[in-house]
């Protein structure tokens, strides 16, 4: 097993394949290989069961997401958010995902570049925003830890306070449940 850090106890098959069920309602945007090494099984295991239980593989289930959750973006065109959209409610909150892949990491230690990460948390603030502009006016931000090539960032945008020409969003990132960046952007708004 990969990491080594606990045991896994072979489930049953339907044990196993509940357990997945409620994995997925709990974090949608797990890998297969990810519950392979969750459950102590290869990840043709995972597929397997996954066609079984009529489970879409992880890009299927993003974009299924994407469509039932989905407030179309006022203040930008939705390929200048950076990472996948995934839940958007404007004026309320919003997901995206992020791989960190090769172009955004340091080529001598495969970490993610901060402003790979920022991106990601900024344009997720402005897109979350009601208003036909809106443009980052301040940002306090924290890096928590490195990310590393591989991982898969998941942001989660927050409205925290609207006036009428300023919003407030509160942006957390996280890999494998664990904050890596933190963030709160005042955006200033207006309807044209």
């Amino acid at each position: 097993m990969k990491g080594g850090d606990h045991s896994v106890v072979r489930l049953s098959k339907k044990e196993r394949q509940k357990r997945l069920i409620l994995s997925l309602e709990e974090e949608p945007f797990l890998k297969d290989e990810e519950m392979a090494d969750r459950y102590g099984v290869s990840i043709q295991t995972i597929r397997l069961d996954r066609m079984e239980l009529g489970v879409p593989e992880l890009r299927e289930r993003i974009k299924m997401m994407a469509k039932q959750n989905f407030d179309h973006v006022r203040s930008l065109y939705p390929e200048e958010v950076i990472g996948q959209v995934t839940d958007l409610k404007l004026g309320r909150s919003g997901i995206s995902i992020l791989e960190i892949r090769v172009e955004h990491v340091f080529a001598r230690n495969e970490i993610a570049r901060g402003h790979h990460l920022f991106a990601q948390a900024n344009s997720l603030a402005v897109a979350v925003v009601d208003a036909e502009l809106a443009l980052t006016a301040t940002a306090g931000i924290r890096f928590l830890r490195p990310v590393h090539l591989g991982e898969k960032c998941i942001a989660k945008a927050n409205v925290m306070k609207e006036t009428d020409h300023r919003t407030q969003v509160d942006v957390q990132t996280t890999v494998e449940g664990e904050t890596v960046f933190q963030g709160v952007f005042d955006v200033y708004k207006e309807d044209r």
